[in-house]
């Protein structure tokens, strides 16, 4: 498979800056297999492209995205590829965490780059517990990574603090061009201090960026479509990587047009504007 020039570090890997969400992809909380092939030949696409970071979780379609995921990489060399899985509060703790990644795992038919603990919760025993489980999955070989997402920096901070004797190298967290609170919660900041990579889910707020004529119009110059300008907004930062959903083939190759160039500081703050219109 061909690879982008406009590469981000998760660990020691070196990957797309825009990866491939599933959300929806597979169902969501429940399978729905009705457009399987749709979705299967999309990511497909996607890794033909170069793009070779996959986001999914356990959640997703009830497992039923990884499954599609797992069909998707088939026939790809995979030291190539990143995968990325998570697993759900529900099964927080020592034991279910290791339960659920190698459940994962299966789904996937291969082993997972970068676990994530989805989401947070009050108890943060339980979140200590999963992770020190998730270093142990690092030692047999069944993840390579270890990561968080929806961790605030306070959280983020005390995971680390936690750790034992692997790092946390990604926090998954909801950003876009709307929606910028990494930026003004210092969270970003914290975390390009730290080399933590910075992935940012609904990028294009469910498609309302792609409809933006601001953005658009900041787009004209460069030859690129509203979308991408939103999407480079986020990858102009050096950890930050964009996951938008990779649905259709179409939204695939837009996404993969966000790369391979940089919005100008002046145009980026432009853009920035076109949010308070």
């Amino acid at each position: 498979m061909p690879v982008f020039d406009d590469l981000k570090r998760i660990g020691d890997f070196r990957v797309a800056s825009i990866g491939m969400g599933t959300w929806g992809i597979g169902g969501r909380e429940r399978p729905d297999r009705s457009r399987d092939r749709e979705s299967v030949e999309a990511l497909r696409y996607g890794l033909e492209l170069g793009i070779n970071l996959i986001d999914t979780a356990e959640f997703y379609g009830a497992g039923h995205s990884e499954e599609l995921v797992g069909k998707a990489i088939g026939g790809f060399e995979r030291e190539e590829l990143f995968i990325v899985s998570k697993v759900w509060p529900s099964h927080f703790g020592y034991s279910q965490a290791k339960k659920a990644a190698r459940a994962s795992a299966r789904r996937l038919g291969t082993y997972i780059d970068l676990y994530l603990l989805h989401w947070p919760v009050d108890d943060f025993g339980r979140i200590e517990e999963t992770l020190h489980a998730l270093e142990e999955l690092v030692d047999e070989g069944l993840i390579r990574y270890i990561g968080v997402s929806n961790f605030n920096l306070e959280l983020l901070k005390r995971s680390q603090e936690a750790m034992r004797r692997y790092e946390i190298v990604a926090n998954q967290v909801k950003y876009s061009l709307k929606d910028r609170w990494p930026e003004n919660s210092g969270l970003l900041d914290y975390m390009k201090r730290e080399k933590i990579a910075l992935m940012a889910y609904t990028p294009l707020e469910k498609g309302s960026l792609a409809r933006n004529r601001c953005l658009a119009e900041i787009g004209k110059p460069y030859g690129r479509t509203a979308a991408q300008v939103a999407l480079n907004y986020l990858i102009w930062e050096d950890n930050v990587i964009a996951i938008p959903k990779a649905g259709r083939k179409t939204h695939v190759e837009e996404n993969a047009g966000a790369m391979g160039w940089r919005l100008s500081k002046e145009d980026r703050e432009k853009a920035r504007g076109c949010m308070m219109q």
